[in-house]
């Protein structure tokens, strides 16, 4: 096995080690492009696992760091990493942007420091700019669209897929202290505190995240909108992706916000089928 070919099974090994609806939708991809976007997924692996990790504050900032310097390589032709090597053949055959990268980083440093602990709305917004819709401009290279219309589409979507992910994890993510309820609607509804455990016990936080919904259900038709303009052919992944969370978000809308604890989900026979039909 090639160096080359070793990297690209390790980066395969990654992404479907997830079992993700990513997983899935890449997979109407041909199989260059394919590969680019597995690429592209572990990268954003490695720097949410350091992000998310049990590390010091500081030793996780050594480790983004060190990303930010691999990425620097990259850009030189000197990556020192599997997955480095892979999203420099990736960042070769599409151009990718160095900014949308680092701006990954950024996000993961959010984070790592408690920076998106409770943000205001425009940090909720820059965060979800950093951690998705930077992953989705990289995407649109890759599918092949990167017009005007796309762009816009692909940042909507990445703060639809954003904050529906907040949404459904609401729970989750207070056990590990953090929060990503704005704090203007977390103060419109009464709440004062940031702290995680107590919000998600106030009964209307429940209002908050209903809110915090119909936010999210904007942000996917304006990026529905965007890329119904667009080469609706690329653009295959991201409207199964679109599919997938918009039905997630959907069902959790049906559910209501007052069982925050009983975690809505989308099997995969569901995201199969939304795969399928794209595929046609």
């Amino acid at each position: 096995m090639t160096e080359g070919q070793g990297a690209s099974a390790e980066i395969r090994r990654i992404v479907e080690g997830a079992g993700t609806s990513f997983y899935w939708a890449m997979r109407l991809l041909p199989a260059e492009r394919r590969d680019a976007m597995f690429a592209i997924y572990a990268f954003c692996r490695e720097v949410d696992d350091i992000a998310d990790g049990d590390l010091p504050v500081a030793d996780k900032r050594r480790g983004l760091n060190e990303w930010r310097a691999e990425i620097a390589r990259i850009f030189e032709g000197e990556p020192e990493s599997a997955v480095g090597r892979a999203l420099a053949a990736a960042t070769r055959d599409y151009e990718l942007d160095r900014g949308a990268m680092e701006a990954i980083i950024d996000g993961m440093e959010m984070d790592a420091t408690g920076e998106a602990l409770a943000p205001d709305m425009d940090t909720l917004i820059t965060y979800c700019n950093r951690v998705a819709s930077a992953v989705g401009l990289l995407s649109i290279k890759v599918f092949g669209e990167d017009s005007d219309e796309a762009r816009r589409g692909a940042v909507s979507l990445g703060h639809a897929l954003q904050l529906t992910n907040i949404l459904r994890d609401v729970v989750d993510d207070a056990a590990q202290g953090r929060l990503y309820l704005p704090r203007e609607l977390l103060a419109e509804y009464g709440i004062d505190s940031i702290d995680p455990a107590e919000v998600i016990d106030k009964p209307s936080v429940s209002a908050v995240c209903d809110d915090l919904s119909e936010v999210a259900a904007r942000r996917f038709e304006s990026a529905r909108k965007s890329f119904n303009k667009c080469n609706r052919k690329a653009l295959k992944p991201a409207f199964a992706m679109m599919d997938v969370y918009q039905l997630l978000l959907r069902r959790m809308q049906s559910r209501g916000w007052t069982r925050l604890d009983k975690r809505v989900r989308i099997g995969p026979l569901a995201r199969l089928w939304i795969a399928l039909k794209h595929m046609l």
